[in-house]
């Protein structure tokens, strides 16, 4: 089958397309015929080697983590799905790739399509709507009438988290530039800062929840708009000791992530306020949950531009200039 692979860490040229043997299913998972595959920045990262300590890559490995397709075998112990049924899911770090024609799927990691979406449609959200569902119903417990910072809006993170966030009866403030204030506001956002003409932390006050989805110093200036006891949940960095543990990880690795925590932990206590890092992980259980919201027309997916399989390296290329409005998709079939 064709697959689009990393030979080795370093630079993006390590990139290429290969045939490569259609991958055997263990009794707990499943073949599936990838339709659409969703990118997220995680995938320009993983090649540059930076995420090489945490993920378990074995290289060559394929690219890519979010999928909707067909169901084409279905292991010994496989329950929840049959042959031909149409799924979703995300596979980051579960030792395959969803830039292929076909992937395995562990039946804990997939769930139904919602059946108002197609197929580029369904594999635009895995990744984002599992992230935005750990972070503010799982991690922050975010309540009806509370307020939440949800940064870069019209980004593929911040056009669900609005619509999550909204639909969980929270206030939503967010960061834009000028040309896609009127998307956010669409999306439910309240409280809408463009960038270009001002500073939120000299805009917005009075918030209970920060996610953090922009590198450098936001996560800092944002805890000046938060109230006490407040809760920071970031998933760009910098990465904590909670982590480390939560992943099994040696005590050398937990010392580093804490000293790399420090800072941001330290200033967010002198107000009061919790400071944690999130890194999504599978759930077929919570996708389900998900689905329930997007066939029930709570939450539209967003997508900037959708790429054929052969300019799939064009699509990440595209994804990492960092301007894309929502999701971009890559057509497998």
């Amino acid at each position: 089958m064709k697959a689009l692979i990393l030979k080795r860490y370093g630079k993006s040229d390590q990139l290429a397309f290969a045939d490569i043997p259609r991958p055997k299913i263990k009794p707990n998972e499943m073949l599936v015929q990838i339709f659409a595959a969703g990118l997220n920045p995680i995938d320009n990262v993983i090649p540059k080697g930076t995420f090489k300590p945490i993920l378990k890559f074995k290289l060559p490995a394929t690219m890519g983590s979010d999928l909707a397709g067909i169901v084409v075998e279905v292991g010994s112990r496989v329950t929840r799905f049959k042959p031909g049924d149409a799924v979703y899911a995300s596979i980051l770090d579960l030792g395959t790739g969803a830039l292929a024609e076909f992937a395995v799927v562990p039946e804990s990691a997939a769930a139904i399509k919602p059946a108002n979406l197609d197929f580029v449609q369904a594999a635009s959200i895995p990744m984002v709507g599992l992230t935005s569902w750990q972070a503010l119903k799982e991690r922050a417990h975010l309540k009806p009438g509370q307020k939440v910072f949800i940064p870069a809006g019209s980004g593929g993170i911040g056009t669900f988290a609005i619509q999550l966030a909204k639909h969980l009866g929270a206030k939503v403030g967010t960061t834009t530039s000028t040309a896609n204030v009127s998307l956010v506001q669409r999306l439910g956002a309240d409280e809408v800062v463009d960038y270009k003409k001002q500073a939120f932390e000299k805009v917005l006050q009075g918030y209970d929840v920060v996610l953090g989805t922009i590198k450098g110093d936001v996560i800092e200036k944002s805890i000046g708009i938060l109230n006490p006891k407040s809760i920071i949940v970031s998933l760009i960095g910098p990465l904590d000791a909670a982590f480390a543990r939560a992943r099994s990880m040696n005590f050398l690795m937990a010392f580093v992530f804490g000293l790399m925590s420090a800072k941001i932990i330290r200033q967010a206590k002198k107000r009061g306020i919790e400071y944690s890092f999130l890194f999504v992980h599978p759930d077929g259980h919570q996708l389900a949950e998900i689905g329930k919201l997007l066939d029930a027309g709570h939450i539209q997916p967003v997508i900037d531009k959708v790429f054929p399989f052969n300019q799939a390296k064009e699509a990440l290329a595209y994804l990492e200039e960092g301007r894309a409005k929502g999701k971009v998709v890559v057509s497998i079939v």
